[in-house]
Formats: C-alpha cells, sequence, structure tokens
C-alpha cells in the first residue's frame, strides 16, 4: 500500500515533522510518500494563505503517480473537495479524520490550532465535513506553524493551556488543529487525561482502511472529473506524470 501524504505549506521542517508522524502511524508494509508544493506560502494561517495552498496541492498530487490513497495533512485547509474531483483513490482530510475518529470515543471534542485566523476555516472545514456539531470549541495557542518544532516542550504546554479550560467546560476529547503537531498527541494525552487524536495519524489510519476495503472515490457527483479536452491557460490539472498515473 502507498498513500501519499502532501503537507498543504512549503516549509521542509513541517514536511519532515509530518513524514514522522505518518511513518510512525502506518502499518507495517505501507510505504509513505511525504511530498510539498513546488510553491505557496511556508505556512497557511488565514483564508487567503488557504485558498493558495489549495491551488498548490492539487499541482502537486497532480504531478505524482502510483499511489493507493492520498492524505492531506493541512488541518482546516481547502482543497480537499477538488483534489476528490482530480483522482480516483480515496482522499483523507486530517481535519475531517481526525474528527470522525474523535466521535467513536467521545460525546463532544475541542479543538486547539496554532492561529485565531484559521479558526474560520477550521469551523468551515468541520461545517463541510458534516462534523461541525460535535465539537465544542475550538482554541488558539497563537503559536504560529514554522514555531511548534523549533520547541516541542513549549508547544505541548501551550496546547495544554488552552486545551485544559475547554475540558472543563465539556470536551471530552482533544483534536490538534495543525498537521504541524504530528507527534504531540502522546505527551498531551497523558497531560489532560482525555482522548487526544493527532490529524496525521488519523488521516492515514483512515487512509488504510479504505484501502483494505477496496473503496475508491465516487466519480458519480461533484467528485466526478472534469472534462480533459477543455482549455486551461497557464497551468492545467493533467500533466504528463498525471495524465499517465491516477488522473
Amino acid at each position: 500500500m502507498r498513500i501519499l501524504v502532501v503537507n498543504c505549506n512549503t516549509s521542509d521542517d513541517v514536511t519532515d515533522a509530518i513524514d514522522s508522524g505518518a511513518r510512525a502511524a502506518a502499518s507495517a508494509g505501507t510505504e509513505i510518500r511525504t511530498i510539498q508544493p513546488a510553491w505557496g506560502p511556508s505556512s497557511a494561517e488565514g483564508f487567503l494563505e488557504s485558498f493558495m495552498t489549495a491551488a498548490a496541492v492539487i499541482d502537486a498530487v497532480s504531478r505524482e503517480t502510483a499511489f493507493d490513497a492520498v492524505v492531506m495533512a493541512g488541518y482546516g485547509e481547502h482543497g480537499r473537495e477538488g483534489v476528490r474531483q482530480l483522482v480516483e483513490v480515496p482522499v483523507v482530510d486530517v481535519t475531517e479524520a481526525s474528527a470522525y475518529l474523535a466521535a467513536l470515543v467521545s460525546d463532544r471534542f475541542a479543538v486547539v490550532t496554532t492561529m485565531s485566523s484559521t479558526i474560520p476555516g477550521i469551523r468551515e472545514s468541520l461545517h463541510t465535513a458534516g462534523a461541525l456539531s460535535r465539537c465544542s470549541a475550538i482554541s488558539a495557542t497563537e503559536t504560529p506553524v514554522l514555531s511548534i518544532h523549533a520547541d516541542s516542550p513549549a508547544a505541548v504546554e501551550a496546547l495544554a493551556e488552552a486545551a485544559a479550560p475547554l475540558i472543563e467546560a465539556g470536551a471530552d476529547s482533544v483534536v490538534l488543529g495543525c498537521a504541524g503537531y504530528a507527534g504531540l498527541d502522546r505527551d498531551l494525552e497523558a497531560r489532560l487525561g482525555v482522548p487526544v487524536l493527532d490529524g496525521v495519524a488519523s488521516a492515514v489510519a483512515v487512509a488504510e482502511a479504505l484501502v483494505k476495503l477496496g473503496k475508491r472515490t465516487s466519480k458519480r457527483g461533484p467528485f466526478a472529473p472534469i472534462d480533459p479536452r477543455k482549455k486551461w491557460i497557464g497551468w492545467s490539472p493533467f500533466p504528463e506524470a498525471a495524465a499517465t498515473g491516477v488522473v
């Protein structure tokens, strides 16, 4: 099984952290290939950057071949529906995967993310995925994405401080609202005493399950392929690599 994991931003450090988290979560025999876009911002912390990273991720995926599932590693970022239209294999977004799994082990989950500017996009993504009704609150640590792994203990401390009052207010699980938080769930879970869901690990697990079940993205409805004869100016989702691969 080959899973393509796509960091939404262009930070090598974040891509490395996501790759480590994905490999740690993968089953024996699962091959993880982690990539990042060739262009775009070093971190996505708001609507403008999110829309730009969506296009950049679609560009990156269209140039890849020979994978059985895609994991989109950008919490609350746009683009997952576009990638589902682009490829036939399962496409699993870290946002929805962690929310769905949290709903299986708790009644209400809270999301703790990086910057307040990302909260509206996260709320929108959870709503589109049908998971917002199970989310009790979304809070931000005001920790920039690029500083997370520069000081992981400080990041865990900030997550714990933000999550504690949400648990007191009724959340019985916590979802890490940034793919850059990959690998920090166990330390935080030990501190908080409730399930903590890492988006990258959750998405890898869901992707593996879908591949094992033989499920692919439905091509009836909104994820039907676009007309390959349509004229594109400046860029096309059908580069030579994708045309001979999974599109």
